[in-house]
């Protein structure tokens, strides 16, 4: 976990040392909050109770209490509102049409992919649906990257040739188009993990729209009966699409739904709750008990994607409530507040940090040149076939098949 934040900590650093700005941001913002407050004055550690998970086929759960320092704090709090950040930065481009197609927007479940992260280790593994851009950034790739995917520009994290919904890192294996395909894939890469015997897991993420698909009833079957080192998450975040949980769901209890696969529902919105299950669910799996299904409780401010206001089948006052009472980076932050953990002014820090970050990498995204059309087909065979093969001059490959 702590290889993680040290990882989440390095990318954004870098970030901002690509633009010749973050180290001097860096040491000027820590300057100024040693000088008005020593660290030996705040709170180090810290136990918080946090809310005890609902159980499906286990005897015992989670902790119901969570040991949080003070550096992991901040980080949580940092790597959150980095994603809110660029989220919100992403919406705006969207509206001025910079980014085009497809986007699907993370704000409001950040609690979720950063919980995860800090519950498992680097090396394991992790794939998701088209609201990917949380999780890209929390595997390791920089806003600038993300950002650039987004624009279709060659400094992209897929070389401007994938967009929103298709990114990828190292054991990150997606953003996948394909509503519930990922799941199936998952299950595959855990069984690697069994195969080669290196005691990783993979966490395989799908929203509360794709739980009825049969994809992932077949993934839940297989498994079982191999016993597969498989989280599977659930996102609920209420609405598949436009369409409410209850409408869409015999059964809105989704970690029930493998059966015979034990199950645990998490209060999504809570860093802390998630982290302490994800822990929980990878030590289950890593003691080769095989598969565990979670369900993630959760809300996205945004509507499914960039093309829907979200205001038509819910309230702007549901989602202010749900902002106001349950917002995962105000709930973290008032309670690093409100322990002596961290100051009013070493957060503000942070925050114009993160917005000179933000702001530097839409510029870069705007800036950076297309990929050239020559580059159009490359990067889709694994062993590089000739150009004519690849699409590039489909004359020759006429003449070669005739």
């Amino acid at each position: 976990m702590q290889n993680m934040l040290t990882l989440i900590s390095n990318v954004f650093r870098l970030g901002n040392a690509s633009k010749n700005v973050g180290a001097q941001t860096v040491s000027e913002g820590a300057r100024m909050v040693a000088s008005t407050r020593s660290f030996a004055d705040f709170t180090p550690q810290a136990s918080f109770d946090v809310k005890k998970c609902e159980l499906h086929r286990l005897e015992a759960g989670p902790s119901e209490t969570a040991v949080l320092t003070r550096e992991q704090g901040l980080q949580y709090y940092r790597t959150m509102q980095t994603m809110r950040r660029m989220e919100l930065k992403a919406d705006q481009l969207y509206k001025q049409k910079i980014i085009r197609g497809f986007c699907h927007l993370y704000d409001g479940q950040e609690a979720c992919a950063m919980g995860i992260e800090a519950g498992i280790n680097p090396t394991d593994h992790l794939i998701t649906a088209y609201r990917a851009h949380g999780y890209t950034f929390t595997r390791g790739v920089s806003v600038r990257e993300i950002l650039a995917e987004l624009t279709g520009r060659r400094g992209g994290v897929a070389k401007g040739k994938g967009g929103s919904m298709h990114m990828y890192a190292k054991h990150f294996y997606g953003g996948n188009g394909i509503v519930g395909a990922q799941v199936p894939l998952g299950a595959g890469v855990a069984l690697a993990c069994q195969y080669q015997g290196n005691n990783q897991v993979c966490v395989a993420l799908y929203g509360d729209g794709a739980a009825n698909q049969g994809q992932i009833f077949e993934s839940f079957n297989m498994a079982a009966l191999w016993k597969l080192p498989c989280i599977f998450i659930c996102e609920n975040n209420k609405f598949g699409m436009g369409t409410s949980v209850e409408r869409s769901s015999a059964s809105t209890d989704y970690f029930k739904r493998g059966d015979y696969i034990p199950g645990i529902k998490v209060d999504g919105m809570d860093v802390l709750c998630v982290r302490e299950a994800i822990k929980f669910a990878a030590d289950y799996c890593r003691a080769g008990k095989g598969p565990i299904v979670m369900e993630l409780e959760t809300y996205r401010y945004h509507g499914h994607s960039m093309s829907d206001p979200g205001v038509s089948y819910r309230s702007r006052e549901e989602i202010q409530e749900v902002r106001s009472k349950s917002d995962p980076i105000t709930m973290l932050k008032e309670r690093m507040l409100s322990n002596n953990m961290a100051s009013v002014e070493e957060i503000k820090e942070i925050d114009v940090e993160i917005r000179k970050v933000i702001e530097d990498a839409a510029q870069f995204a705007i800036s950076d040149p297309e990929p050239p059309l020559d580059e159009l087909c490359n990067h889709i065979f694994a062993n590089n076939p000739p150009m004519e093969v690849r699409g590039t001059n489909p004359w020759v490959k006429l003449k070669s098949v005739s």
